[in-house]
């Protein structure tokens, strides 16, 4: 699939004409018609119920670690630890643009929680399972800003698969067709998604301390979890190409090591 050369605009309408681009190119996409693998690396039974540890209020630190980062590279944000950091940190004066990409991208990233949810219930593969639980931790972190600021919550109580944003919702059904199609076809999902994601966090640049301080923790999310779809990808001998950033920009980021060390 290709996307032809994005707007260069600035703010929430670039990323919309983003999306609508990449709703285009999915319609008119044909089937690749590849066999349907399995991952012979990756684990593909139920998982635990594990619950995800949350550090009390009166525990937490603006020091810590705000984005947790697992063996495999799921990379989670810590709430309590989120709040206490924000806590240290005024209040900005929002622009329009700013309002509209908190909006846009506590969908954006309810998409991809609720895409990876629908993929593990099609093939079981522990990756969108594990990635899935992660997306929740950074669907809160935009909801928190969201409540910091008195923004009205477009997810709201939304189930899984329903958005207000009327071109997340026609993506999100495009996706999830694609990603039944094969294995690999859903694996791709995963990283076009993670594609989209960093570019749009990238292209909502802002100055507001506290809402960079978050992108800046959901980008580092987005570049771990490309890292490892891209990883499983090459495990079944297949490549993704970015439709969003750079080659430059993609090769930057698929050529090193996972981030581990806490960046806020």
């Amino acid at each position: 699939m290709k996307l032809k050369q994005r707007n260069t605009g600035q703010g929430s309408s670039r990323t919309r004409g983003t999306v609508v681009m990449l709703i285009l190119a999915l319609g008119l996409a044909a089937c690749s018609g590849e066999t349907e693998a399995e991952l012979s690396s990756t684990e593909t039974t139920s998982p635990s119920a594990e619950a995800t540890t949350t550090i009390p209020a009166e525990q937490a630190s603006p020091d810590a670690a705000v984005a947790e980062v697992d063996a495999d590279g799921t990379t989670t944000i810590d709430q309590s630890q989120l709040e206490a950091q924000l806590a240290t940190m005024p209040t900005g004066t929002l622009t329009p643009e700013d309002e509209e990409g908190l909006l846009l991208m506590r969908e954006e990233e309810k998409l991809a929680h609720d895409v990876y949810v629908a993929l593990y219930d099609m093939w079981q593969v522990q990756i969108f399972f594990n990635i899935s639980d992660a997306e929740t931790t950074h669907t809160d972190a935009v909801l928190t800003l969201l409540d910091r600021y008195g923004l009205d919550d477009p997810a709201d109580d939304n189930p899984e698969g329903v958005f207000t944003n009327p071109e997340l919702q026609e993506l999100y059904n495009d996706l999830v067709a694609q990603g039944s199609e094969s294995l690999v076809e859903a694996l791709k999902v995963g990283a076009l998604i993670e594609d989209l994601d960093i570019y749009d966090l990238r292209s909502l640049e802002t100055d507001v301390a506290d809402i960079a301080q978050v992108y800046d923790s959901l980008e580092k999310g987005s570049r771990n979890h490309m890292r490892s779809f891209i990883k499983n990808l090459e495990q079944q001998g297949e490549t993704y190409t970015p439709m969003f950033l750079t080659p430059e920009e993609f090769e930057e980021i698929v050529s090193t090591p996972t981030e581990r060390e806490n960046n806020g």
